[in-house]
């Protein structure tokens, strides 16, 4: 399966979660999760997949320099279709290119380094990154939203399942 596919199917999952939530349940503080809330989470990984469709035009990318979308983590509406524009770009770039990439790793002081990557690498980061956060999300909504219906391997990574798989076998 294509990498731009892998990601495409991760945000089925994202979507599947998101269109069973309420307003009120999308953006509720929950404790486990520091008093994050689910639409916090989603929108974070979503602006990183956004970081990245951006890059497709200018080759350079700042994971740094999100927006932080106050709407976009309190609007399941506009969540949704985010998701759904990520998912067209993606369906439509099958090709690999360069990429700059700029991060600072420092706390304390501006400290930004360039690193050469790739549009397939950073979509494989991506991938990985959106797994952690919906691995978040699935403890938020077990502990309170258990009504949720959350799918089998949501927040795991391909590589887990597989092993998991061959351990039943």
């Amino acid at each position: 399966m294509p990498i731009n596919q892998s990601a495409i199917n991760l945000l089925d999952q994202v979507k599947y979660i998101v269109l069973q939530m309420t307003s009120d349940q999308y953006v509720l503080p929950i404790s486990t999760l520091s008093n994050a809330t689910i639409g916090q989470h989603v929108r974070h990984l979503l602006e990183f997949f956004l970081c990245l469709q951006d890059a497709q035009l200018t080759r350079s990318l700042d994971y740094d320099d999100r927006k932080h979308d106050q709407y976009l983590q309190t609007d399941v509406k506009l969540a949704l279709g985010v998701t759904n524009a990520l998912q067209n770009t993606l369906q439509q770039q099958d090709k690999d290119f360069p990429i700059a990439m700029r991060a600072n790793y420092d706390i304390e002081v501006e400290n930004s380094i360039d690193i050469s990557t790739s549009f397939f690498r950073e979509l494989a980061y991506n991938i990985e990154h959106a797994i952690h956060h919906m691995a978040l999300i699935k403890i938020g909504l077990r502990e309170a939203f258990p009504e949720v219906d959350i799918p089998e391997h949501f927040g795991v990574a391909s590589s887990t399942v597989r092993y998991q798989k061959s351990q039943n076998t």
